[in-house]
C-alpha cells in the first residue's frame, strides 16, 4: 500500500509488530528525509492533487498589513485558512478589507517552506453578498463624510452671472457638446474653456484630478469662475473614476468652484457629493452654472416698467412741488427777507458801536486813576530803600558761612587725626607688620592660627608685600 507520498504503507499486521533492528544482510538501509525534502514532497502532492485556482468563501480575521502585501486569515465555523495577498495584488481591490466581512478570495494553495504550514495565495478578491464597488462607495461615502468633506459650511457658492467657465470631460463623449449646448441655449455671452481629459479607465481619476488642480494653479490668468466636472451615464464601473478618494479631494481642494456633472439622475458619485453644486446630467449643469437669458431680460423689463413709472411719479410730485414753491411770497418779492437781515444788522452795528465806546471811556478812566496812585507812591525811593536792605541782609549771611565752614573745617581735621590715630597700618611706618593667611586673609593672631604648609602674607610699611610657608611651629 502507497501513501500520499508514493512510499509503501506498512500493512496492519506490519504496523503492530514491535520496531526490530535492520542489519546489513537483511537488505537496503531505510530512507531519510530532511525537513525541507518533507516540505518539497508536500508541496509537489498539493500542486498534483489540488486544482490550480481555488475560489474559498469565509469570513475575514487576523488582518495585518506590511509593506510586501496583506496577511490575515479565512475562516468559518469549523476551520481557519492562512491567508497572504501580495501588494501587487491588492491594489486592484477596490473596497477595505476588514476582520468579519465575508468574502469571495481567489487563488492557489501553496507551501511556506520556512513554516512548513500550507497558506492560500489570494489574486483577487470580492465581497460576499454584495458588490465589491457598491461596498467600496458605501466604504469611501462613510470615511469621507467622517472627515467632513461633504459638508455644507465649505461648498462655495456659484456667480449668478459667470463670464468663464471651464470644462473638464472627454472630448469625445456626447457630454460635452449636451453641456455646451445647454449653456449656450441660456447665456451666450458667456466664454467656454474646454480642458479635455479622460473619464475611465485606468488612472482618470489622477488625471482628472491633476488638471482640476492645474486649472486651479494657472487661473490667475484663465480667471474661471466656474469649473464643470463630468461625463455621460454608464455602468457603476464606467463611472467609478469620480468615486476616487484622489479626485474627491482635488475637489474638495479646489479655489474654483466646481459643478459635478455625472451620469443620468439616477446616479450618485463621490464627485456629486464633495462637488460645491451638482447637476444630474450634463445637459443639466447649463441649468445650473448659468441663468437663462430669456428670465434675465424678462426681469430687466419688468425692472426698465418699474423704473420708469417710479420716476415718472417723481417728476410729477417734485413740479406739484415746484409750483407750491414759485407761488410762496418769497418768489413774489425775493430780496425782502435779504432788506429785513440788513436792517436788523444796522441796528445791531449801532449798538456794538456805542457798547465799545462806553467800554474804552471806562477802560482810559481806570487806566488814569493808577497812574495817579503809582506817582504818589514815588516807586524809586521805595527801590533805594529795598536795594540797601538786601545789600546788608547779604553780608550777614555771608559773614555767618564764613564762620560756619571754618568750625566744620576745624572739627573736619580733628576726626581724621583721630582716624588716623585708629588705623591699624599706622604703625607699619613704626616698623611693625601685619601677617594674614593668603587663602582666607585671615589676621594672624597665634600661633594655632596656623599649620605646617600654610601661606602666609607679611603687609611692611608703603604696601609692600612678603610672602612665606610655615615649616616649622
Amino acid at each position: 500500500m502507497n501513501d500520499l507520498f508514493g512510499n509503501q504503507k506498512p500493512t496492519p499486521s506490519e504496523a503492530k509488530s514491535p520496531p526490530r533492528t535492520r542489519s546489513a544482510a537483511e537488505g537496503p538501509p531505510r530512507q531519510v528525509y530532511t525537513v525541507s525534502q518533507v516540505n518539497t514532497l508536500i508541496k509537489t502532492a498539493l500542486e498534483n492533487n489540488l486544482p490550480g485556482r481555488l475560489t474559498v468563501t469565509g469570513q475575514i480575521s487576523d488582518w495585518k498589513v506590511h509593506a510586501s502585501g496583506r496577511y490575515f486569515s479565512l475562516k468559518d465555523e469549523r476551520a481557519v485558512l492562512p491567508c497572504v495577498m501580495w501588494s501587487d495584488k491588492f491594489e486592484k481591490v477596490k473596497f477595505k478589507p476588514e476582520n468579519g466581512l465575508a468574502i469571495f478570495a481567489t487563488g492557489h494553495v501553496d507551501v511556506y517552506p520556512p513554516r512548513g504550514r500550507y497558506q492560500f495565495y489570494v489574486e483577487s478578491m470580492e465581497p460576499a453578498g454584495v458588490g465589491a464597488l457598491q461596498l467600496a462607495f458605501e466604504q469611501m461615502v462613510k470615511r469621507l463624510a467622517a472627515q467632513g468633506l461633504f459638508d455644507e459650511a465649505h461648498k462655495r457658492p456659484l456667480p449668478k452671472f459667470p463670464q468663464r467657465i471651464g470644462i473638464l470631460t472627454s472630448e469625445s463623449g456626447a457630454a460635452l457638446q449636451d453641456i455646451v449646448k445647454s449653456i449656450f441655449d441660456r447665456w451666450p455671452c458667456v466664454r467656454l474653456c474646454f480642458y479635455p481629459v479622460p473619464v475611465q479607465g485606468e488612472g482618470a481619476a489622477e488625471k482628472i484630478a491633476l488638471a482640476i488642480k492645474d486649472v486651479n494653479r494657472r487661473n490667475d490668468r484663465l480667471k474661471l469662475d466656474v469649473l464643470i466636472v463630468g461625463r455621460g451615464g454608464g455602468s457603476l464601473e464606467d463611472l467609478w473614476a469620480f468615486n476616487e478618494e484622489v479626485l474627491a479631494r482635488a475637489i474638495y481642494d479646489s479655489k474654483i468652484p466646481i459643478i459635478s456633472a455625472v451620469g443620468h439622475e439616477v446616479d450618485t458619485t463621490i464627485a456629486d457629493l464633495v462637488a460645491d453644486a451638482r447637476a444630474s446630467t450634463p445637459t443639466k449643469a447649463g441649468v445650473v452654472a448659468v441663468p437663462d437669458k430669456r428670465e434675465v431680460l424678462e426681469k430687466l423689463a419688468v425692472m426698465e416698467r418699474r423704473l420708469a413709472g417710479d420716476i415718472g411719479s417723481r417728476l410729477a410730485l417734485g413740479g406739484e412741488r415746484l409750483e407750491t414753491i414759485c407761488a410762496s411770497a418769497v418768489f413774489k418779492n425775493p430780496l425782502l427777507p435779504i432788506r429785513n437781515r440788513q436792517q436788523q444788522l444796522d441796528e445791531a452795528g449801532g449798538g456794538v458801536a456805542e457798547s465799545l465806546r462806553d467800554m474804552l471811556s471806562a477802560a482810559k478812566d481806570r487806566v488814569r486813576g493808577m497812574y495817579e496812585q503809582v506817582v504818589k507812591i514815588e516807586p524809586h525811593r521805595l527801590l533805594g530803600r529795598k536795594t540797601v536792605e538786601v545789600n546788608e541782609f547779604r553780608s550777614r549771611i555771608n559773614a555767618a558761612m564764613a564762620v560756619g565752614l571754618n568750625r566744620m573745617g576745624l572739627l573736619i581735621t580733628a576726626q581724621e587725626n583721630r582716624l588716623a590715630g585708629l588705623n591699624p597700618r599706622a604703625v607699619l611706618k613704626r616698623g611693625y607688620s601685619i601677617t594674614t593667611l593668603k587663602q582666607t586673609g585671615a589676621v594672624i593672631k597665634s600661633i594655632a592660627d596656623v599649620q605646617v604648609g600654610y601661606l602666609l602674607t607679611t603687609e611692611l610699611a608703603g604696601e609692600n608685600l612678603i610672602e612665606s610657608r610655615v615649616t616649622k611651629k
